[in-house]
């Protein structure tokens, strides 16, 4: 019996159980089913992110290849056309997943599923950050509308769903309208109090919080995940663990690069520029004096398709899913995922609180640093010196960061084959869950009919 096959039966023993349980746990499930709702939005603001940077940015992957920058000299000017498109899909997130998260709880209590997402949109405005006042006009950041603000949209949603519902369920809370009144009013009316007793705890709940954290839950949030990463330095130990805890939080349902962006930044920014400078003076990146940066490992060894590698997943799905829904996934994310855009990945399969894929997810970045770090330190291959665009497909990026070294190549096609082994376990462990729901709901079914027959 083969290591694979041991490690297979292992995970499916333990895993499978506790995915089961989850899996039909109502708050995991709403939030689940909110990712799943949301991913027509995120696909197509997927897709025109890949537009957007791949082929209508001079400095893109395509436009490169095609020389698109020389033929079209406005070429990145068409940009601006699309770019609106954002602010309808991915820079709402965490109110579309507010909104969702609480509707499920709400159709899961059998309550108005529609008043109570509404109630929670509500709320979630309630406890954003505060109004700024500036020359005499009033602004609100957009900041935590999209995927930064997830963490809190989730906590909303679901306190939101919890409440509302069973204060719904209770008779003499329902304000009961005549029978002449219009059912959409007397609709509204019924849940009146609910709602006002929502509303209000949300408004303490936000004065407490601004006597601790004057800017809101969000930046509150926002700064306790940032100032533990604030002392790391350039080398591989902190690329690991800003690594681990960014894909951590796309676990979570945060967008993790975007959360860590801003001490990501302040880190590795300064030792970029450095080792840029070194290869336009010696023209090799042979003795860039940082080989251990966020770019030069994470960007050219395990970003994949995006975070978590999850381009080896793409792969690894296509090699031994048996799932119809991951197949279509896989199908849809691929062109992005080439690109490194990989939000229909995590929204739409969904890598968020699933219990399955969250382990190589967080694992598989972390061995393909380590891989290529290997190379870099013992000088087999130079360090990535040279700045290359995110959306570069991903083995060409330690090639065309070393300056074109073909070794490079090879490694980062070794890492892409790492990935794909790491997650086929958990892609056919996948398939057995989908199996033993599918069994499950045939079990009910079954019992059903036969309750139906001996009522008859």
């Amino acid at each position: 019996m083969s290591l694979m096959t041991n490690f297979e039966r292992g995970m499916e023993k333990f895993l499978v159980p506790v995915a089961n349980k989850l899996n039909s746990q109502r708050h995991i499930a709403s939030i689940r089913d909110a990712f799943i709702l949301v991913f027509p939005l995120i696909m197509a603001g997927s897709i025109i992110i890949l537009i957007n940077f791949a082929v209508l940015s001079p400095d893109g992957f395509i436009a490169k290849i095609l020389f698109l920058g020389k033929i079209f000299p406005n070429l990145a000017s068409a940009q601006v056309i699309f770019a609106p498109i954002m602010q309808g899909s991915t820079n709402i997130m965490a109110i579309l997943i507010v909104f969702l998260v609480a509707r499920n709880l709400a159709i899961f209590f059998k309550q108005d599923e529609l008043l109570c997402g509404l109630t929670a949109i509500g709320a979630f405005f309630i406890i954003y950050t505060p109004y700024k006042v500036v020359s005499e006009q009033t602004y609100l950041t957009t900041k935590f509308l999209g995927a930064q603000g997830l963490f809190v949209a989730l906590i909303v949603g679901l306190i939101t769903g919890e409440v509302f519902s069973r204060l719904a369920r209770n008779e003499r809370l329902a304000v009961k309208m005549p029978p002449q009144v219009p059912p959409a009013v007397s609709r509204s009316f019924r849940v009146l109090v609910p709602v006002i007793i929502v509303m209000a705890l949300f408004s303490v709940l936000n004065y407490v919080i601004s006597l601790v954290a004057p800017n809101g839950l969000h930046d509150l949030v926002y700064s306790v995940i940032q100032s533990p990463l604030k002392d790391f330095g350039t080398n591989v130990y902190s690329v690991l663990i800003i690594g681990f805890i960014s894909n951590l939080l796309w676990v979570l349902g945060i967008h993790g690069p975007n959360t860590i962006a801003a001490i990501r930044d302040s880190i590795f920014t300064e030792p970029n520029l450095a080792n840029l400078s070194y290869v336009s003076e010696h023209g090799s990146a042979w003795g860039a004096p940082y080989p251990a940066t966020w770019a030069g490992l994470n960007d050219a060894f395990s970003n994949y398709g995006g975070s978590g590698m999850t381009l080896g997943l793409l792969i690894a799905i296509f090699i031994a899913s048996k799932r119809a829904d991951h197949k279509d996934i896989a199908k849809l994310s691929l062109a992005p995922g080439l690109f490194n855009i990989n939000e229909p990945v995590i929204f739409g399969l969904p890598i968020v609180l699933n219990p399955i894929m969250f382990i190589p997810f967080i694992v598989v970045p972390a061995i393909t640093t380590l891989v290529g770090y290997f190379f870099v330190a013992t000088k087999i291959i130079p360090p990535i010196a040279y700045q290359v665009p995110w959306t570069t497909p991903g083995p060409l990026i330690p090639f065309l960061g070393t300056g074109g070294n073909w070794l490079a190549l090879l490694v980062g096609l070794l890492c892409l084959a790492i990935a794909t082994v790491i997650y086929l376990p958990f892609v056919i462990l996948s398939n057995k869950l989908a199996a033993s729901d599918a069994a499950s709901d045939e079990a009910v079914a079954e019992k059903t009919e036969e309750q139906m027959e001996s009522a008859k």
